[in-house]
Parts: C-alpha cells; structure tokens; sequence
C-alpha cells in the first residue's frame, strides 16, 4: 500500500464539531491505489452503527462539500467516511489529476469494502452519498454494487453525457470530433514534454458576462466560502486529457437495474437539474424518489445548512438501512 503524507491539523472549509470524533485513514482499491478519508464517528456511540461514504464534487476534496455531508450524518448518528477520489486531494495515483468513470466507480466500493470490515460498523448497512459528477458515479456504483443498500445523488451531473454532449446536449458530432483530435494532440503534446498539462480549475479573474453558473462555481471554489488549496477546481483543475475517457463511457448504462433505495436531490434553479431529472426517469421501483428544491441553485448543495435537506436524508437512510 502507497504511504500517503497526511495533513494533520484541521484543514477543513467548515467548522469542527462537538458530537463526533474525527480522525483519517487509508483504504486501497482494486487498482492499488490507496485512497485517504476522514472518518467521523457519533460520540458516546455504541454498538454496530450504519455507515456512509461520501464523495464529491467532482474536482473537489474531501475537505469540502463531502465532508461537510459526513461530518453532519456522523451527528445525526451515521458513522461516515469523506474520501478523496484517486488521483486527486491526499489519494496516491499517478498521473495526478486524473479521472475515470472506472476507477472512479471503484473507489466508491472500496471505501464500502472499508466500511464493511470495520468492528463498529453494521456491514448490512451501509450507504454512499455522491455529489455533484459524484452524484453519477454514485449511481454507478449501486448499479454494480448489491452491498449498497441506499444512495443519494445530491445535485448531480452526468459527467459522461457533459463531456460527450455539452451542456444542454448542444454538441454535435463533428464538434465532438474536433474535441477529440485536440485533446489526443494534447496526449503526444504531453508525451514529449513528459508532464500532463493541467486544464485549468475555475475561471480566475472572473469575467463580467460570464454565465450564471460560472459565478456560481467561483463564489464557491475561488472565495473563502469554499477554497481549499488541493481542490483542482480552486486551483490549476484536471489535466487537459482527463475528458477523454468520459467522452466514450456511459456510466448511467445500467442504473435500470438498481434495486436499492436511491435518492435523488437537486436545485430546481441548479443549470444542472436535467442531468437528475433525466437520471431519474430511468430508475425503476417503488423505492426510488427525486426531491427538487425551490429557489436552489447548484453549489446551494454543496453547503448551505439551510438548504441541503438533512433531515429528509436522515430519514431516507433510517428508513432503507435496513
């Protein structure tokens, strides 16, 4: 297993909190690479607890958004982990910066693989929680993984149909041609200069016309409210090639096939809505439900207290843990 260097003092973009204990750990997945997590815990807890893992969004770190997701179930009595993705934030892998629906897909069920061997954890109860590209992944996940027994995609983006399609599926073939050939010129660009070229986080100093939901990623990833210095999105973001293998996946293939309890949550304001609402008309079952929220945009999600729905989730994973 990769020895990871692992940031001791509290780094987080949220405040530390009175109800649980907090510590990091290590897991490896089924690519060798380990993968490092923060691990809250209820205080005073006894007995086998349920378990969630968390992720997103997609560039950035567990620092962020999924840990606030954990460190707020860990109070409402879940034991959770927040991981970073391989690649990326304290994880070991290498090329840094790097992303694949495979791989990324792993990573969520070795953390379960992790959550499952723990003493103090009910392996019959275990759940994941996916943010933003994560959210998809998450899908993902609970379509291959039959040990997932709840998921919740929290405003979601297929990153598959984003990188494949455009947004609003506005890309055509042959611009999907063009993006191609650049970005496998940028494979033998890379090549010879023996680094990948990263494609740049979120768009720093911010334009005047930027679109609403580009001063929406900025007010989160480049201020205070959300900063983080390993997040890709608040820095120098993905290497330029990472797209590629987006482009020719489909991760939502088999999310037909779920048969577990899947919660889908998003923004009603969010730019990126019809990636859930597209999500969740192929989900099949009685145990299936989109919850979309008034006057919420996409990063609302990420960690606004106020308008994440906790106490709906807290009863979603109560009820289906089961």
């Amino acid at each position: 297993m990769e020895e990871l260097k692992l940031e001791t003092k509290w780094d987080k973009t949220f405040a530390k909190s009175k109800k649980v204990n907090h510590k990091k750990v290590t897991f490896q997945n089924r690519f060798g690479i380990t993968l490092a997590a923060d691990m809250y815990v209820p205080k005073n807890a006894k007995g086998k607890l349920p378990a969630i893992a968390v992720c997103g969004p997609f560039g950035a770190v567990k620092e962020q958004a999924s840990g606030l997701y954990a460190l707020v179930m860990a109070e409402r009595g879940f034991l959770t982990i927040a991981f970073d993705p391989s690649f990326t934030g304290e994880s070991g892998g290498a090329p840094r910066y790097v992303a694949s629906p495979d791989i990324n897909t792993e990573d969520f069920c070795a953390a379960v693989d992790f959550l499952s061997c723990q003493d103090n954890v009910d392996s019959e109860k275990i759940g994941i929680i996916g943010i933003c590209g994560w959210g998809g992944i998450a899908l993902n996940a609970a379509a291959i993984d039959t040990r997932i027994k709840a998921t919740v995609a929290s405003t979601m983006y297929d990153m598959c149909r984003v990188n494949a399609y455009g947004y609003f599926d506005k890309t055509k073939e042959e611009e999907r041609y063009q993006l191609k050939k650049a970005l496998n010129d940028q494979r033998t660009q890379d090549f010879k200069n023996g680094a990948y070229e990263l494609g740049g986080g979120v768009v720093d100093p911010l334009p005047e016309d930027a679109p609403f939901f580009v001063k929406d990623y900025y007010d989160y990833y480049k201020t205070k409210r959300g900063y983080h210095k390993r997040s890709l999105n608040s820095n120098g973001g993905w290497n330029k090639t990472s797209a590629l293998s987006f482009i020719n996946g489909k991760i939502l293939s088999y999310s037909n096939e779920i048969r577990s309890a899947v919660l889908v949550m998003h923004g009603k304001k969010a730019h990126s809505c019809y990636f859930s609402k597209t999500a969740f008309k192929k989900l099949k079952g009685k145990n299936k439900e989109l919850l979309l929220i008034p006057n919420a945009v996409h990063t609302d999600l990420y960690d606004k207290t106020d308008i994440i729905p906790f106490d709906k989730m807290v009863d979603f994973f109560s009820t289906n843990l089961i």
